[in-house]
């Protein structure tokens, strides 16, 4: 007599969702928080490391855990670093791959690795690039359009008359991070649509920053204006000597007067430029 075998063992573990409650750690991710609650249509910008895209997937992935929508739609422009699908290897659903990490680790984070491939499988949550979802509307669903700064205003326009019954949808972008040229469909929608009463806007600061210390400390060093040390660098390198903050006279110093040289003239005019603006 043959054993029946175990087919428990075959069954796919689909992971435990993760119940701890979603809570803002800054009074702008708290806003955020209920603005997603409250409204048909959110838009958020602000720098990386806010919480934009995490917040956004762990909402939508709880609110398909509850019931309270059919389904979730991921979507964003395929532009990074100057490549479109079509250049990529593999199926569509291949091609839009790397474009889904950060949407991944999130889901795996609140719905389980395996409920959350299973989910993608059945077509509960769906990830479509933005240019394949002229003629579809969105219905009793929750929508996130992540990296919208790449978009132009003709895209945001055909993405934003998409919008549906019963739908939540979720705008993000830093729209210091522009990777394309012309005008970004983002801050185009905001001018047009903010003030609408089923739209709110949402605007993170780098006081907003989770990720970590460095990060706010390296988009801090980004928003201040470079200094240019050009001059001082070329000034040792022609004369052979450091110039020290003392000697950055507004006048010429007897150094530079005995050379009567171009070079000199000109390295010492950029050098006191920058004196005067310090």
């Amino acid at each position: 007599m043959t054993r029946r075998k175990n087919t428990s063992e075959s069954v796919e573990d689909l992971g435990s969702p993760n119940s701890t409650p979603i809570e803002g750690k800054t009074e702008t991710q708290k806003r955020y928080i209920s603005a997603i609650k409250s409204f048909k249509l959110i838009f958020a910008t602000g720098s990386a490391g806010t919480g934009k895209t995490w917040l956004a997937t762990a909402m939508a992935a709880q609110a398909l855990m509850n019931g309270r929508t059919d389904k979730v739609i991921l979507t964003r422009p395929a532009v990074e670093a100057g490549e479109s699908l079509g250049f990529l290897p593999g199926e569509i659903n291949d091609k839009f791959e790397p474009y889904l990490q950060p949407f991944k680790q999130v889901l795996y984070d609140r719905l389980g690795k395996g409920r959350a491939e299973c989910m993608m499988k059945n077509g509960k949550i769906q990830a479509i690039p933005l240019a394949y979802l002229r003629g579809i509307t969105f219905q009793n669903c929750y929508v996130i359009l992540d990296e919208a700064q790449n978009t132009t205003p003709t895209e945001m326009k055909m993405f934003l008359t998409r919008i549906g019954e019963n739908c939540t949808v979720i705008v993000n972008g830093d729209t210091t991070q522009k990777d394309i040229r012309g005008e970004s469909g983002l801050i185009d929608a905001i001018e047009r649509i903010g003030f609408l009463p089923s739209v709110k806007v949402i605007n993170f600061t780098k006081a907003d920053i989770v990720r970590s210390g460095l990060v706010q400390e390296i988009v801090e060093a980004y928003e201040r204006p470079k200094e240019d040390k050009r001059p001082s660098k070329e000034y040792k390198r022609f004369y052979g000597k450091e110039i020290r903050s003392s000697e950055l006279m507004l006048e010429p110093t007897p150094y530079v007067e005995e050379r009567e040289d171009p070079l000199g003239q000109f390295l010492f005019k950029k050098i006191r430029e920058v004196v005067i603006k310090k």
